[in-house]
């Protein structure tokens, strides 16, 4: 033991000398592994801060499960339902007049509310609609909702940037305006804009609260009503209702949950994987981008240091040769080698996640405008610890195994070879 422990102690003075002799080769290979490790937590930080605001954004404001009346759906002829094993040939079938309305929504809300699986049920009634202010028309988006039950579901009363949720219970006649549409219209809290439906009716209401989502698709469309308001503009009854949002106590339950709720209601349940399949795709196919990227930053610093560990034993081919003339065993000559590329990778290791929190750091402070796609006047970046231990356990794996090939090259060296100079 004593014997291992005073070897292992001359190959640390040996190695630390061979370090300290060539300082600018120890520090290039050190930088090699710092900006490798330093760039590998800036670009995941970045890439999965920005992937993770945008799912966040995107699952808080899109329902677990929405039932509505998907009147697009094709649906079968009379003639297949008068004759339905029969040979029926149908040309330029005219689309039926459907009401979007849910028959029963009432029964189907109680149903809904009684089911422990669900934490919020909140109805909707969704319609297209013009805003008129003075000469400014703009097409948009008006639902009809109970708006506390709305905040349950969506935490409205956190994107509020002017008034209270409150204000819309307390005025009938109320409407509470998305950011982007209230910029693009000129509108402030108080103001008076006119709402028409594609049908003709008109209604004037009052703006008495303004939210900000953070997506344009939202922001610049969209605006609540009091339900009952949203019945009457569109000339309804109680009854109306076109949406159902649901919310769960766990949202991976989402798509067995829909197929049933289909199923017994009729109606198109949609879960919201299905809803956002698009995004949810762009997303793992960007983090396997990201991830990818990032570790090709380190692999390189890994030959770096390989290529520098190589030319390091060439040039000490006599050195290494002395040492094994003086009985040094070849796993000895291994050691100090490694012992170099393990230290040389530690310490660029801790350079880099220095740099990478200091680069994080900054990125996140650069201003950036989102305009009216996104609303961000920052870049969102990660600064998760695994990121961190990740970079250090990478770097040091890979500058071990960089090392190993030219240590175990040292360790055969054939010292009489050497020393006659062959």
């Amino acid at each position: 033991m004593s014997r291992w422990v005073s070897s292992l102690g001359l190959s640390l003075t040996i190695a630390r000398v061979h370090l300290v002799s060539k300082p600018k080769q120890t520090i290039i290979a050190m930088l090699g592994v710092t900006f490798g490790i330093g760039m590998f937590i800036a670009l995941i930080g970045l890439m999965t801060g920005l992937n993770d605001f945008t799912e966040e954004i995107t699952m808080t404001s899109s329902p677990d499960i929405h039932i509505y009346n998907d009147i697009t759906e094709s649906r079968p002829s009379l003639l297949e339902m008068v004759n339905p094993q029969g040979l029926n040939v149908v040309h330029n079938q005219k689309p039926k007049n459907e009401t979007a309305k849910l028959r029963g929504a009432s029964r189907m809300l109680e149903v809904l509310r009684r089911d422990s699986r669900i934490y919020g049920v909140a109805p909707m009634i969704t319609s297209q609609v013009f805003y008129n202010f003075g000469p400014t028309q703009l097409n948009g988006q008006i639902q009809g909702v109970e708006i506390l039950e709305e905040d349950k579901l969506f935490d409205l009363k956190s994107k509020m940037k002017a008034g209270k949720l409150e204000d819309l219970l307390a005025f009938h006649e109320g409407i509470i305006m998305g950011s982007g549409l209230a910029r693009k219209l000129n509108l402030a809290k108080g103001d008076r804009v006119v709402i028409t439906t594609p049908q003709g009716f008109t209604r004037t209401l009052k703006v008495v609260g303004i939210f900000q989502i953070g997506i344009g698709a939202v922001d610049n469309v969209r605006s609540y009503a009091n339900m009952s308001m949203v019945q009457t503009i569109l000339q309804q009854d109680k009854s109306y209702v076109t949406d159902i949002n649901i919310k769960l106590n766990n949202r991976e339950m989402a798509q067995p949950i829909a197929r049933e709720l289909q199923a017994n209601f009729v109606y198109k349940a949609e879960d919201w994987q299905t809803a956002n399949a698009t995004f949810i795709t762009g997303n793992y196919i960007r983090n396997i981008i990201t991830y990818a990227v990032s570790f090709t930053l380190l692999v390189v610093a890994g030959f770096g240091i390989y290529n520098i560990l190589n030319m390091t034993i060439y040039n000490k081919m006599k050195d290494i040769a002395i040492l094994k003339a003086m009985g040094f065993a070849g796993v000895d000559v291994r050691s100090i080698f490694m012992i170099q590329s393990l230290v040389i990778g530690l310490l660029g290791a801790l350079l880099g996640i220095t740099v990478g929190f200091v680069l994080s750091y900054l990125i996140s402070k650069a201003p950036f405008n989102g305009g009216d796609v996104v609303s961000l006047d920052h870049f969102p970046v990660n600064f998760k610890l695994k990121y961190y231990i990740t970079g250090i356990v990478f770097g040091l794996t890979t500058t071990a195994i960089a090392g190993y090939m030219p240590s175990r090259k040292a360790g055969r060296i054939d010292p009489i070879e050497i020393l006659r100079g062959q």
